[in-house]
């Protein structure tokens, strides 16, 4: 009976891990398509199940990152801005990481940028006033005549795949006037034209962020965007996007163009959008308005990580790591990150983790229930030194290397209820009734498994001296050894071991500013730690 009923329930979905594809100072080589390619067996082995890809649309120039965007529908196939290629590689070269992602059941998100363009064709002469920098609602003199880049002609794609051209009428704003060679932020002028009110307050409207603002009330301009989002989903099997920096683009537009791609390529298209503050009550806000269409980055959480890491005393205190945040607000919507291309050393929303602190992190995000947990790509492989960065050698994998054993680790075991063994925060409490007395710098949690995936674990970090909590695995389980698969947890020169007692209670340690995973010790997949990873991507290609 039991393996009947066991038949009719539901299978548990393995864990979804996100790996972000790059980082802001991958080599301008054009080979990155293929490095990514060449990495998708060894990424898929150890549970990443999406892929996010830099923005691959043509840019400005063949070094730039994409997000100084010229041609939506130019994925590297035209000559244009000094290069068939872009910075990332050529159209066949990403036609064959989407076809091999396929393969491997990875899927892919593409990184839109859709606020602007840039590296206009021409120049073109159009009314204009002058906004005040701090405030874009207040106006600074009277219109007059300027020239600015705004035209765009695509001569090198033709009309292939979209006939529609860009000139002053599709733009609200630009920040060049070639006549008297003067930056300032423009405001454009014309009959219905304006900033859009749907976009975030910062600077009084933050519509305008950078190069040539699109209009997202011109209908061609809405048109023309719609048809790329279905296009290029349908052209690179893509599962997902994130949206760059969505505050600053009409809030109608962006629910407008979600709804279009998904009716056209399926309601399960995900969507992350980048709405990089700190303040959750303004992302769950927007969340509502989006009416939980999307996803966003959990920028508040990451404050906390970077807070906590530079912290000593009271305000190191790990059992108020998840204060605040957007995944203890919204646990469906939250993208959980430990870094991204902005907030890596030298960008421009640098937020530092000390290295002790990235394990610790890397296990609240991937081992735990709530959020979806996205891993960065400099973590994975290690960072290159840039124009901006603070270091000249290239920067070893974050977390010691044992960054894939924890992805695999949530792909294997991270599954089932959660019980935490945070340790009693009232003032005076000295034990949570488990034996655990108070710790602000030791936290566990276990979780307990499902039906199919059975195994659980339980973990234990520190930021500061050597931690234990004794936690509760589950009923029928005494006598079970589990031991860390990390490896970190030590009984001297010897890997440490646990015994499981009576009622399924154990002592679970972790060492000093360190973390530890731990799982019986003949669990399936446990042969398959220490995790061999080929972290020499640039060697791939």
């Amino acid at each position: 009976m039991g393996e009947q009923a066991d038949e009719k329930r539901e299978p548990t979905p393995v864990n979804g891990t996100l790996l972000q594809g790059f980082e802001w100072n991958v080599p301008a080589d054009g080979k990155h398509w293929q490095r990514l390619t060449a990495a998708l067996p060894s990424i898929k082995e150890i549970g990443i199940t999406n892929l996010w890809l830099p923005p691959g649309c043509k840019g400005s120039s063949p070094e730039g990152n994409g997000y100084d965007i010229y041609d939506l529908y130019d994925l590297g196939e035209f000559d244009q801005k000094g290069s068939v290629r872009t910075k990332w590689g050529t159209l066949p070269q990403l036609r064959e990481l989407s076809q091999k992602a396929q393969e491997q059941g990875v899927g892919l998100y593409w990184d839109a940028v859709l606020n602007h363009k840039a590296g206009a064709d021409n120049k073109e002469k159009c009314q204009a006033v002058e906004v005040d920098e701090e405030d874009r609602n207040q106006e600074v003199g009277d219109p007059y005549e300027i020239e600015a880049w705004l035209g765009f002609d695509f001569p090198g794609r033709g009309d292939k795949y979209s006939s529609q051209k860009y000139h002053w009428q599709h733009f609200t704003g630009t920040d060049w006037n070639a006549a008297n060679e003067k930056k300032a932020v423009y405001k454009i002028c014309g009959e219905g034209k304006g900033w859009s009110e749907s976009v975030g307050k910062e600077q009084g409207n933050a519509d305008y962020m950078m190069f040539a603002d699109l209009d997202y009330s011109h209908d061609e301009v809405i048109e023309d965007t719609k048809n790329w989002g279905v296009w290029i989903t349908k052209e690179l099997g893509l599962k997902g996007f994130r949206l760059d920096a969505v505050q600053h683009f009409s809030e109608r537009f962006t629910n407008e163009w979600v709804s279009a791609v998904r009716d056209a390529c399926g309601h399960d298209v995900f969507m992350v959008g980048e709405f990089w503050v700190g303040d959750t009550p303004t992302l769950t806000q927007w969340l509502d308005r989006m009416g939980h269409k999307f996803s966003l980055f959990d920028a508040p959480l990451l404050n906390n990580f970077s807070q906590l890491s530079s912290s000593e005393g009271a305000a190191a205190d790990l059992r108020k790591v998840f204060d605040g945040s957007l995944v203890a607000a919204e646990p469906v919507s939250a993208v959980t990150v430990v870094a991204n291309h902005d907030t890596q050393p030298g960008q421009t929303v640098e937020t530092p983790i000390a290295d002790f602190f990235k394990p610790l992190a890397y296990a609240l995000i991937l081992l735990r229930p709530d959020g979806y947990p996205s891993v960065f790509y400099g973590d994975l492989y290690g960072l290159l030194p840039g124009p901006d960065t603070p270091f000249d050698d290239v920067q070893a994998p974050a977390c010691a290397g044992a960054l894939p054993a924890l992805v695999l680790a949530r792909s294997l075991y991270a599954y089932g209820d959660c019980e935490d063994y945070f340790g009693p925060l009232g003032e005076g409490e000295e034990d949570d009734g488990n034996g655990n007395k108070a710790d602000a710098n030791c936290i566990g949690w276990v979780r307990r498994g499902t039906w199919d995936r059975a195994e659980g674990c339980a973990v234990v970090l520190s930021n500061a001296g050597p931690g234990s909590r004794r936690m509760c695995v589950g009923e029928g389980r005494e006598g079970e050894v589990w031991t860390d698969v990390l490896g970190w947890a030590r009984d001297g020169e010897e890997p440490a071991r646990v015994t499981i007692g009576e009622g399924g209670w154990a002592e679970f340690t972790c060492s000093e500013c360190s973390v530890s995973v731990w799982v019986k010790e003949d669990a399936e997949g446990r042969d398959r730690f220490p995790v061999k990873f080929d972290d020499k991507i640039y060697e791939l290609a």
